[in-house]
């Protein structure tokens, strides 16, 4: 049963195509960008924005061989000052879509084989009846090219921890800090002032007395 449907545009039909192999059929798209295009919370395409795509679909034996580039534009922030990053990118993918009764036989020839894992039998795709779906593909085609640490430029500064300044804005920026080892010494010499002091007090009020009473 198929359960893609036709009017997504990442689903592509493949029945003019037909299963004689050698056949080829080259397809241009422009659609817009679904949700979760990108790494979530640091760099991506921003949702129902433009992506050019161009696919070459080849039959063969197994199955449909698409191979494609994506023209698009990725948003993010520097992760170093946080400022906005923004630039294109053009990524290239290939894929084979099996026909359901290849995959079945490709599976069964592998099953028993001792380098094959869970992993490698969830990265098959298969056709549902003329159709395949795109999206799988070109995610992971799009995250693999991403940053995953955008920075605006390659030699950012970062942010002052005093105060947030943007530090590549000036790079002579800076904060007169106290060594903590000096602040201690003037804390001792403080409470050795404020000692003197009170025994020039004490000397004082005796003197006053002794005059007092003569």
């Amino acid at each position: 049963m198929n359960r893609l449907d036709h009017r997504d545009p990442l689903v592509f039909d493949t029945h003019e195509l037909g299963r004689r192999p050698g056949a080829m059929r080259k397809v241009s798209r422009t659609l817009e960008a679904p949700e979760g295009l990108g790494i979530i919370d640091v760099i991506g395409v921003p949702e129902k924005s433009p992506i050019d795509l161009d696919l070459r679909l080849e039959s063969v034996v197994e199955g449909v061989l698409v191979t494609g580039t994506a023209e698009t534009h990725v948003e993010g922030e520097c992760v170093r000052c946080l400022e906005p990053v923004d630039f294109d990118i053009d990524v290239d993918f290939q894929e084979l879509y099996y026909y359901p009764e290849s995959d079945e036989r490709h599976r069964a020839r592998t099953a028993g084989a001792e380098d094959l894992d869970e992993d490698s039998e969830e990265e098959t795709y298969r056709l549902e009846g003329d159709y395949f779906d795109l999206r799988p593909v070109l995610r992971d085609a799009v995250v693999l090219a991403l940053p995953l640490q955008p920075v605006c430029q390659e030699d950012c500064l970062g942010l002052c921890s005093e105060c947030g300044a943007r530090l590549s804005d000036d790079p002579a920026h800076h904060h007169d800090a106290a060594d903590p080892r000096w602040a201690a010494l003037q804390g001792l010499s403080a409470a050795h002032g404020d000692e003197g002091d009170g025994i020039k007090n004490s000397d004082t009020r005796e003197g006053l007395a002794e005059n007092q009473e003569k």
